[in-house]
């Protein structure tokens, strides 16, 4: 492993601090997962499930549709997680009002309270490394993220 540097270089596009990025966003998100894969484990249950809860969460009422194209994974993949959220009761479907077509998706109380748990080491870890950067830190990581990110992607701010 490479050691790495506190303070950025003026030549921050050199190919070394180029590729401690890429390794610092490795560890980030292999820490940033460990505590919850470890508690879908006990469910049997994998990243793409988490990934299911914490949008379907984030964004109750939403289609399936919707969470495909957050997702970015096949319809097979999501309808195989999808159903073992509903059937052991952590997720809820109901048909939507106007297009009755639609699969309208929510957390039950027990998809919820699963949610919190899986989130909340994730969200004390973010907390924790905002408060220690600072504001001016925290919004140059923002740029960086979402000029990693697809633009469709981005967000408003507003927590939509």
């Amino acid at each position: 492993m490479t050691e790495r540097k506190t303070r950025a270089n003026p030549l921050f596009l050199r190919e070394e601090d180029i590729r401690q990025g890429i390794e610092l966003l490795f560890f980030a998100y292999r820490d940033f997962t460990k505590g919850p894969d470890n508690m879908l484990a006990d469910f049997g249950f994998g990243r793409a499930h988490h990934r299911v809860i914490y949008f379907v969460g984030r964004h109750p009422g939403m289609t399936v549709s919707d969470l495909l194209n957050i997702l970015q994974i096949t319809k097979q993949s999501l309808s195989r997680v999808l159903k073992q959220l509903v059937e052991e009761g952590f997720i809820s479907q109901t048909q939507g009002e106007i297009d009755r077509r639609q699969r309208l998706l929510n957390l039950t109380t027990k998809g919820q309270d699963l949610e919190r748990k899986l989130s909340e080491e994730q969200r004390e870890r973010i907390a924790n490394a905002y408060r220690k950067a600072g504001a001016e830190a925290v919004d140059g990581f923002r740029k960086v993220m979402m000029g990693i990110t697809e633009e469709k992607d981005h967000f408003s701010g507003d927590g939509s």
